[in-house]
């Protein structure tokens, strides 16, 4: 092939040579720094001391989820073992203790799994579970049981199964690209899973689930990002927990994507010691808003298996975004919200400031507790 000419991979035009060239040294940063994860007890620095809780999980025989963790996401912790950033990363003894109302699928999503990686819930929307491997394992992820049973990789009869079935459901508008994470698969190969879709639905919408922008930035390269592009509309999710996780880096991939006409949201998890604040969540959700990305959701805990010591009671959880809409602008503001177990879906955390409806007149209470009315008759 001559130099400058392009290629074209499964209907999208694809890069030049030269183009590809650039690609690859990229994609060697980013490798490189999968490539040097902890994985191990035995990985991680020699000065690194273990806390009894961490010391008492890796002593254990059975029943642990494993570990990764990049090494930049690494260097964000202090030594102490309540850093916020610390207890995402770090396992303790609490996960092995499992609560009689936690399950391995806390979501439910195996009963409404209809092709091999396909999720089909919600009428308009679907996830497709792209990866099985994460770049990053968090000690709160409520798919710890499905990326501990077996991971292999993505093969195009599982894609194409997916497409189908998307084609001959047209009620669904949004498909959900998510896993384990996706975007540990080459640039290549979601160019291919997305063009598979894109042909047999090209009306559907993409949503990106990722979290390599907070603890693998350099994943987000310009050529990924050109791939993102040619099947827009696309969207970007991801989950920033805490304000320190808002690196140079961080900032800077966020950028490549809303630079490039790709909307970024973000989906906090509540988690006790990490974000239970209303200082941390409200510096969060500014400085995400000043980095063009809308806070989406703040999810309360999933009901997984080893994962009670992370969560945050519901009760705290509203006391905290009450005073969060004292603080806060509406833009900067998340919708509080919990997936019901047993796969009942998706619901907000609201209270109720609707507190009488007569004939005449409703009366509501303002976040102080002060009561307004507001007559029927005006609507």
């Amino acid at each position: 092939m001559e130099m400058g000419t392009s290629i074209q991979f499964c209907g999208v035009k694809s890069l030049s040579d030269r183009e590809y060239g650039e690609r690859s040294m990229e994609t060697g940063v980013w490798r490189r720094e999968l490539a040097e994860c902890f994985r191990s007890v035995s990985d991680l620095p020699d000065n690194f001391n273990l806390s009894k809780e961490e010391e008492g999980y890796f002593n254990a025989i059975s029943g642990r989820f494993r570990i990764s963790i990049p090494k930049k996401y690494f260097a964000l912790a202090e030594s102490d073992e309540n850093d916020p950033v610390r207890r995402q990363f770090m396992p303790v003894i609490d996960e092995l203790n499992i609560q009689e109302y936690e399950t391995s699928d806390p979501l439910g999503e195996n009963k409404y799994k209809v092709t091999e990686r396909l999720i089909h819930r919600y009428r308009d929307r679907a996830l497709f579970l792209a990866s099985d491997t994460c770049a990053m394992y968090c000690r709160h992820c409520f798919r710890r049981d499905y990326l501990s049973n077996n991971p292999s990789p993505l093969n195009k009869l599982e894609i194409e199964n997916a497409a189908g079935y998307l084609k001959s459901h047209m009620e669904i508008k949004e498909l959900i690209i998510s896993g384990g994470d996706p975007l540990i698969l080459e640039d290549h190969k979601i160019e291919e899973l997305l063009s598979v879709f894109k042909n047999s639905r090209p009306d559907i919408v993409f949503r990106i689930a990722s979290r390599v922008p907070v603890v693998l930035p350099s994943r987000i390269t310009e050529s990924l990002v050109k791939v993102l592009t040619n099947f827009k509309p696309v969207f970007f999710i991801t989950q920033f927990n805490h304000p320190k996780e808002l690196t140079p880096d961080s900032r800077k991939s966020i950028s490549l994507l809303v630079n490039n006409g790709i909307p970024v949201l973000n989906q906090a998890v509540l988690l006790r010691s990490v974000n239970d604040s209303v200082d941390i969540l409200a510096e969060l959700f500014q400085e995400l808003i000043h980095c063009s990305v809308k806070p989406y959701y703040l999810f309360q805990g999933d009901l997984a298996a080893g994962t009670s010591h992370l969560r945050v009671s519901i009760t705290k959880g509203l006391e905290i975004m009450k005073e969060l809409r004292t603080r806060i602008s509406g833009l900067a503001m998340p919708v509080y919200a919990v997936d019901l177990p047993g796969g009942g879906g998706k619901i907000p955390l609201t209270e109720s400031y609707i507190q009488k409806i007569s004939d005449t007149e409703v009366v509501f209470n303002d976040f102080s507790g002060k009561k307004y009315s507001y007559p029927v008759e005006a609507g």
